[in-house]
Formats: structure tokens, C-alpha cells, sequence
């Protein structure tokens, strides 16, 4: 394993005002990033209930857990004002977009971009669907027959015909090229469960779930893996990347501490069924609640978002929230690596945990980065 190729992101949503997200962005590339990632959410996944400054002091500073812009308006600008980083969706679904309509946008910001664009893209999340009024349905037959969609019209030279359970597509053309001739912008697929896996075997450039432990790492990997060689692919082709949430001090005893910060645990509320029976517990909404399809933030008022927070394993929450000293981070990626990593995505959550580490968590963070570019 040599340590400097491991690609090494990090978030970065406009929050606030534009000129803030641009400088943000800038700062971020300068810093020798190798990638970095917007989310694509209507609704964020803090309840606003919980949203208040005696449990999150970020709230003294943002009224609402659920500001973001839209993303491919932020990509074009974000593209616009850098130069070499990649820019990527952390991530789409297909719920709300047409897949020629995706297809479309993401040549563009591959123009935009000058060939720096990743489209991460997921069967979707519940609180992004269900609330504004979209049928939520099949959603991973959905997103395969999308990114068939959006592959045939990219490399079609001719009229496009597509019968499908979503979508039928007759005479449809996109004669729009990537910026680079034959180099369309690689699809990395958010896979957790099995036919999530095998379709990214099937059909991804990339993998990059948003949580699992190294263990759980290798065994999903190698799913894929197989997966690709039974659609007679080459599994090295597939970029194998991670989204984790990161709390980061010098001190691992205060990283202990901001793991208890509902807004931290929170997060676990969106993991299945099956990791919390992995811990001898039940999900505090139900034994069978999915919570990325089903947990939606705007439903639940403050007691009760709290008292599940109470019932969520704290040893769940220590395995499957990456914290620690930087040094103890640089390990932990390590032993990603070991099973197959080669991009990790690091979003620094210290701060609203506690708001006055904000600058020493970022440093920190930069201390990660630059071990792993030598």
C-alpha cells in the first residue's frame, strides 16, 4: 500500500452566502484536496426540533438545520472559481430528476468543470422524496434503469429508443459530447445492501457508501468485485471510496465526549435494521424502520427525536462515527486502505458538537491530509 494514493475529500455545501461558499471552495483546493462533494438534499437530516443552541450552538449562527442550495447550480460555481479538484454529487437520486435531464447537466459541468465532475448517485433518501409529494417506488430498479438511460444517451451517436418501467424514451437524442472526447464523468454508486453492490459491480466507475466499518468494508467490496467479473468487467476500473462523518481533537477523550451530542447520533438514525441488531438492539423507531428511506427530520418533534437518540448503542455510535487524534485517523484510514480503499471523503462534524473547535478541528484535519500526500 503506497500511502500517497489515497485520494483524500471533503465537503463542502454553500451554506451561506455565495462570496463565503466560493472562498470556502478556493480554500479547499489550495489546501491540496483531491476531491470535494455537495449534497444534494432538500431537507437536511438534523431535526429542527433539536435545532437550538442549548444542544447545537451552530444554531446560534444558522436558523435552520435544512439550508442548501441547489446543487448543480453550486458545482457550476464551485467549478468555475477552481482549477484542478474534483467536484462531486454526495449524492443525486433519480426521484427528482429525469435521467436525460441528468445526463444532460452532468455534461455540462463536465464542460463547466473542464472534465472534473463525478456524479454520485444513490437509489435515494426518504426525507427528499415523500414530504414534497413524489411517489416513492422501486428505488433501486429505478436507479438502474436511470443510469442505463443516462449511459445509452452519452454514448449514442443515433436516435435513442429505451422501453422501461420508469421511463420510455422514442427518437431521443443528446448530441452533447463530454469536454474531453470519450472521457464521460465517472458514475459512483452509494451501495450498502446486495443489489445495491451488484449494481455497482454492474454498472459503476465508483463506490462510495457513507458508512462501514473496515471489516464490512472488504466484505461489500469484494461483493462488488465479483459482481463486475460476472458482467465480465474489470473490478480495478471501480474506484473504491468512503463518505465518513468525522470528529476530530487532540485529545481522544473529548472526541469520546462529542460523540454523546445528539446532533452526532443523530446521523445512526438513518442506518438499518440490521447494524442495530448487530449491536443487540432494535432501531429506537421500530424494529423494521429503515432509517434512509423512512426517517424523515420534519416529522418528529424534540422529545421524541431525543428519547431515540437515548436508546441508540453507544458502542454503535463509536465504531461507525471516524474520531480520534489525527493520528488515530490516519490508522483507521490505513486500515481501510488495507482492504481496498483508495478515496476517502472526510466531513468535519466536531464543530457542531462543539462550536469553539471549529478552527483546531480543521487544522487537525489539514494534519491528515497532507500524511497522506507525503
Amino acid at each position: 500500500m503506497d500511502i500517497n494514493d489515497i485520494k483524500i475529500g471533503t465537503e463542502g455545501s454553500f451554506i451561506g452566502p455565495f462570496e463565503k461558499g466560493i472562498a470556502n471552495v478556493k480554500r479547499i483546493e489550495e489546501n491540496g484536496y483531491d476531491s470535494v462533494w455537495f449534497a444534494d438534499h432538500l431537507m437536511g437530516w438534523t431535526p429542527e426540533s433539536i435545532w437550538t443552541p442549548d444542544i447545537i450552538r451552530a444554531a446560534e449562527f444558522q436558523d435552520s438545520p435544512h439550508l442548501f442550495h441547489e446543487v448543480y447550480s453550486t458545482i457550476a460555481v464551485a467549478a468555475w472559481n477552481t482549477n484542478k479538484i474534483k467536484l462531486g454529487t454526495s449524492v443525486t437520486e433519480t426521484f427528482r430528476r429525469n435521467p436525460a435531464v441528468l445526463a444532460q447537466t452532468l455534461l455540462t459541468q463536465d464542460h463547466i468543470s473542464k472534465g472534473r465532475v463525478i456524479l454520485g448517485i444513490g437509489a435515494g433518501e426518504g426525507e427528499n422524496v415523500i414530504p414534497y409529494g413524489i411517489k416513492w417506488e422501486s428505488p433501486v430498479s429505478r436507479l438502474e434503469e436511470s443510469i442505463q438511460i443516462i449511459k445509452l444517451l452519452w454514448k449514442s451517436d443515433k436516435k435513442v429508443n429505451f422501453e422501461g418501467k420508469f421511463w420510455n424514451l422514442k427518437n431521443a437524442v443528446l448530441s452533447l459530447k463530454p469536454f474531453k472526447k470519450g472521457k464521460y464523468p465517472p458514475i459512483w454508486i452509494a451501495a450498502h445492501g446486495p443489489k445495491m453492490l451488484d449494481l455497482t459491480g454492474r454498472l459503476g466507475d465508483g463506490w462510495i457508501p457513507a458508512y462501514s466499518d473496515p471489516e464490512s468494508y472488504k466484505y461489500r467490496l469484494d461483493h462488488i468485485k465479483n459482481s463486475a467479473k460476472k458482467a465480465n468487467r474489470d473490478p480495478n476500473e471501480i474506484t473504491p471510496a468512503l463518505f465518513s462523518f468525522l470528529v476530530i481533537d487532540e485529545e481522544h477523550n473529548i472526541c469520546d465526549d462529542m460523540l454523546e451530542n445528539p446532533v452526532i447520533k443523530n446521523q445512526l438514525l438513518t442506518m438499518p435494521p440490521s447494524m442495530y441488531k448487530k449491536y443487540g438492539a432494535i432501531h429506537p423507531f421500530g424494529e423494521d424502520f429503515y432509517g434512509l428511506l423512512e426517517y424523515i427530520p420534519t416529522e418528529y418533534d424534540r422529545k421524541t427525536v431525543l428519547e431515540a437518540i437515548d436508546k441508540i448503542p453507544a458502542k454503535m455510535c463509536d465504531d461507525n462515527t471516524l474520531h480520534g487524534t489525527p493520528d488515530e485517523i490516519i490508522s483507521k484510514i490505513e486500515e481501510y486502505a488495507k482492504v481496498g480503499l483508495k478515496h476517502i471523503v472526510l466531513y468535519n462534524t466536531t464543530y457542531l458538537a462543539d462550536i469553539t473547535k471549529i478552527k483546531s478541528s480543521f487544522g487537525l484535519l489539514k494534519k491528515v491530509l497532507e500524511y497522506f500526500h507525503g
